[in-house]
């Protein structure tokens, strides 16, 4: 196992944890806890890819790890009223239906390409601010001044396109198929 791996696995570790500080009530810590996984999020890659790192088992974890946080993250926000319903329901479809395309193409023996949708990226990005901003106003005693409700439409414009973006990608083909 290589440094980028174990950085990728404390973030997959870290999830109870930032569940369990929402539920209880501990939004610093949780604000805390979450801006150094989603850091680690970078630091993981980039000691990857300079520090000759890359393997399989990491270009599995990492979107793994993403996907468990931000998941997570959401329907517990949304549990706690942080985030609207609706929107946790949107998010967590568009990665339940990005995971199970990959999982039903793996187990019908098409290729998959893996690299995300550029889409995807960016939404991605806006979760995880999202969600910085959600615990930010309880959590450090800021105040959001509307940015929450803005990012939550811009979370919910990137995740429809993204969605769609990767159901286009697998409707034309092995080629054109993507798990992230």
């Amino acid at each position: 196992m290589n440094y980028a791996n174990f950085i990728t696995i404390a973030r997959l570790l870290s999830v109870p944890a930032a569940i369990w500080l929402v539920l209880d009530g501990d939004l610093t810590a949780a604000f805390w806890l979450f801006v150094a996984a989603g850091l680690s999020d970078a630091v993981d890659g980039y000691i990857a890819k300079n520090f000759d790192q890359r393997s399989e088992l990491g270009a599995l974890l990492d979107p793994l790890a993403d996907k468990v946080l931000l998941m997570s993250m959401f329907v517990t926000l949304g549990i706690t009223e942080r985030l609207p319903a609706s929107l946790v329901i949107l998010v967590v479809f568009r990665d339940v239906l990005i995971i199970g395309g990959f999982l039903l193409a793996m187990a019908l023996g098409a290729t998959i390409a893996t690299k995300p949708l550029v889409i995807s990226k960016i939404n991605t990005a806006l979760q995880i601010v999202l969600v910085a901003a959600a615990l930010a106003p309880s959590g450090l005693g800021l105040h959001d001044y509307g940015l929450i409700e803005v990012l939550a439409y811009a979370v919910a414009v990137t995740t429809v396109l993204s969605g769609a973006g990767y159901l286009v990608r697998w409707m034309r083909g092995p080629a054109g198929e993507s798990a992230g």
